[in-house]
């Protein structure tokens, strides 16, 4: 059966291949309702499947999105990932991930691989202070939007959450239960939050501050992931010094901690008061549930896909103006010390 072209649609149409072209494209140029339905008859009657490829080398671009993040593995970057898909196929786009492992080469990796494919955008979730991922985004000139962090180097558009106010608030709430002190587990050299010291610990240390506590020997370094944060934790935990309470930099870490402090027989919270920042939906099925720091992320996500999709959304002002900022809000739960929530009606 011979394959059905734009031509064959257009003569069923009685329509020119131009006016085919302007209904399978949304544009350039507008289509009269009763011609675009006519159209769609004609692709829906023949079966007709537009060639994707060729349209991308005549337009210089795919339908594609490229999103690059630490590590997919992690429950925040995965529903984080899955946000931006779900935002993305409503805009007719799909979306290729690929994991930079925290790893300067390999973030720049996929900036190369996604950028040679000519995506339609990349969105970046970058963990590091990205000197090379800069280079790399002003040697093609990409269409690129910053998700969740924003680092230093790479002056370009970003959707951030607010997370020194977020860390912020989960440290004071872990104070106001009485605890002497909150330590922090942050990230390591292999993991480095963007920026010195991060803005996680940036807000624990703001909080310590505050209260006049002091965070001298009080921050220990944890990978993001609950495996190497449980190792962590349960040297922390069995020595002498085991603190009153723990600020997690991720709910990955938490759950690690609360794991470390069930094998240990550490009562949480009874002796022990944790908080995680994230609020991946594995957190409210810990036992205790987890106390945590909440962003929305399908909104973050949706935001991002309109930036890099829609060249007017993106702002050319100054580095604070091109910056889009969504609020933190503390998730009470019971592995601070409080009863949960009674459920809203």
């Amino acid at each position: 059966m011979a394959k059905v072209t734009r031509d064959d649609v257009a003569r069923l149409a009685g329509t020119s291949t131009a006016v085919v072209s302007y209904v399978i494209n949304n544009g350039p140029r507008p289509v009269a309702p009763a011609t675009r339905e006519r159209v769609l008859a004609a692709i829906k009657q023949l079966g007709y499947r537009p060639d994707r490829v060729a349209q991308a080398m005549a337009s210089r671009r795919t339908d594609l999105i490229g999103m690059i993040v630490p590590d997919a593995r992690q429950p925040f970057f995965a529903e984080m990932a899955h946000a931006v898909e779900q935002a993305a196929a409503e805009r007719g786009k799909m979306v290729l991930v690929g994991n930079s492992d925290y790893r300067d080469e390999r973030e720049v990796h996929y900036l190369r691989a996604f950028l040679g494919m000519r995506v339609s955008g990349l969105i970046l979730v970058s963990q590091g202070p990205s000197e090379r991922a800069a280079a790399e985004i002003e040697a093609w000139d990409a269409r690129v939007v910053l998700l969740h962090e924003r680092p230093e180097a790479i002056d370009d558009v970003a959707v951030v959450t607010d997370d020194v106010g977020g860390a912020q608030l989960a440290t004071r709430h872990l104070l106001e239960h009485g605890n002497a002190y909150v330590a922090c587990l942050g990230g390591t050299e292999e993991t480095p939050a963007v920026g010195d010291p991060g803005p996680h610990v940036e807000g624990w240390r703001r909080a310590m501050h505050e209260s006049g506590r002091s965070t001298e020997g009080r921050l220990f370094q944890a990978p993001y992931n609950r495996y190497d944060a449980y190792q962590v934790a349960l040297g922390l935990l069995a020595g002498p010094d085991r603190p009153p309470a723990i600020f997690c930099a991720t709910d990955d870490q938490a759950f690690g901690v609360l794991r470390a402090a069930r094998e240990l027989r550490i009562d949480v919270p009874g002796e022990l008061a944790v908080a995680g920042f994230d609020d991946v939906k594995e957190a409210g099925l810990t036992d205790p549930p987890l106390t945590t720091v909440h962003s929305d992320r399908p909104a973050m996500a949706r935001a991002a896909v309109d930036l890099v999709l829609d060249d007017s959304l993106r702002v050319s002002g100054s580095r604070r103006e091109r910056l889009k900022q969504f609020p933190s809000a503390l998730v009470v739960r019971r592995s601070c010390g409080c009863g949960e929530p009674p459920p809203s009606a």
